[in-house]
């Protein structure tokens, strides 16, 4: 089912200053050190269509820093938590929904020409719908979007447009959504320099510390390897931190912390090699790029979008899923040019991320050509048609 809007017709699509709207992710401050890809992508994403121009608001939690305006929609003490009784679970949904529905509301009230959803919420949806809207599916399909769009709660509008992360993301999302694009993640190179301080016999990680990261695999794969493993990143689940990762700690493993931008660029140039361990369909895996624009070439399971990031120069896919498979990735990727390794992270780069959007937003406001048209669709970063 889908509702019927009329398309605008010509309105701010040649080239002309756009107001937009970027909704986030409520559960953390979009600032640094980033709590995870989504919060990092946003503040890239909102910063880049500001430096060419554009009127942009960031919506958020209290806390975020952004080149746009930042409207602050909720208190920075909210502290999200999992694992809650059904009750206090149920209370800490309320607060996020009204939070983010206070920004719609001022979404609706506000003139924009166009609003960037990263909320990973159904409300855009239902309260946005005669609004033009571009949303940025950084999860593998989500129950309660799916569910609402299947069952016709929340019916499909014209004016809404899609577009995943990775190819391998899609899987689910293109059965319900049309026409959805991929647009893959992207950097800012000189935001990652080559790293100087390089430790031999040293493997780096970094992500959030929980199950699906797969820290325990890395720990085994770099042992097996006979290297050391650094791991940085928020402790985001103390009972898995406890019961998994603490007892290797001191024997050749160390958590360095949860580290700001800068030193984040400088720990992922010290390393031999970056493994990426996720034992979940990875939507993208941005610290795997981040570590290569630094010139550390990855090891990596191969699950996820990792299979589109890594290349024969930037690194190696694992044979298989346990840590024998990953070991022998590390071994072998730990050799590889290092400025080899830099320029395939150069292929995604965060202006050709906001190019592909900003085709994408400006096709819908005046959609007299889409944005497959372009002659570079389909490589990283570009638009693509499934």
């Amino acid at each position: 089912m889908s509702l019927n809007f009329p398309l605008p017709q010509g309105h701010a699509a040649g080239g002309e200053r756009l107001r937009i709207a970027v909704l986030s992710h409520l559960h953390h401050p979009v600032s640094s050190p980033f709590l995870g890809g989504l919060e990092m992508h946003t503040s890239l994403m909102a910063d880049e269509f500001a430096s060419r121009g554009h009127d942009v608001t960031l919506f958020a939690k209290a806390g975020s820093v952004s080149g746009g305006r930042v409207v602050e929609v909720l208190a920075e003490d909210f502290e999200f938590r999992r694992g809650l009784a059904p009750e206090e679970m149920h209370r800490q949904q309320q607060t996020l929904d009204a939070a983010l529905g206070s920004a719609i509301a001022a979404v609706r009230d506000g003139g924009f020409d166009v609003v960037v959803n990263n909320s990973l919420s159904l409300l855009p949806y239902l309260r946005l719908a005669d609004q033009p809207m571009l949303t940025i599916l950084h999860t593998p399909p989500l129950p309660w979007i799916l569910d609402a769009v299947e069952d016709g709660r929340a019916p499909l509008s014209p004016l809404h447009r899609f577009v995943s992360v990775s190819a391998r993301n899609t899987t689910g999302w293109s059965t319900h959504l049309p026409d959805l694009h991929v647009i893959h993640n992207g950097i800012r190179l000189a935001d990652w320099p080559a790293g100087t301080g390089r430790r031999t016999g040293t493997a780096v990680w970094a992500g959030r510390v929980t199950p699906e990261k797969g820290l325990h695999i890395a720990i085994d794969a770099a042992r097996m390897a006979g290297m050391e493993l650094h791991f940085a990143g928020p402790i985001s689940d103390a009972r898995y931190f406890d019961r998994t990762v603490a007892p290797h700690l001191g024997r050749g493993v160390q958590h360095v912390g949860h580290l700001d931008h800068r030193d984040l660029a400088d720990f992922l140039g010290s390393g031999d090699v970056f493994i990426a361990s996720p034992v979940w369909s990875e939507p993208f895996g941005l610290t795997a790029l981040e570590a290569m624009a630094c010139g550390t070439p990855v090891a990596a399971l191969p699950l996820g979008a990792m299979p589109e990031i890594i290349d024969a120069d930037g690194g190696r896919l694992a044979e298989g899923l346990g840590a024998d498979a990953l070991a022998a990735a590390v071994t072998a990727a730990r050799v590889l040019d290092r400025d080899r390794v830099r320029k395939s992270a150069a292929r995604f780069s965060a202006a050709a991320m906001v190019d592909a959007y900003e085709d994408q937003v400006r096709s819908l406001l005046d959609p007299d050509g889409l944005p497959s048209t372009r002659p570079d669709a389909g490589r990283p970063g570009a638009a693509l048609v499934p």
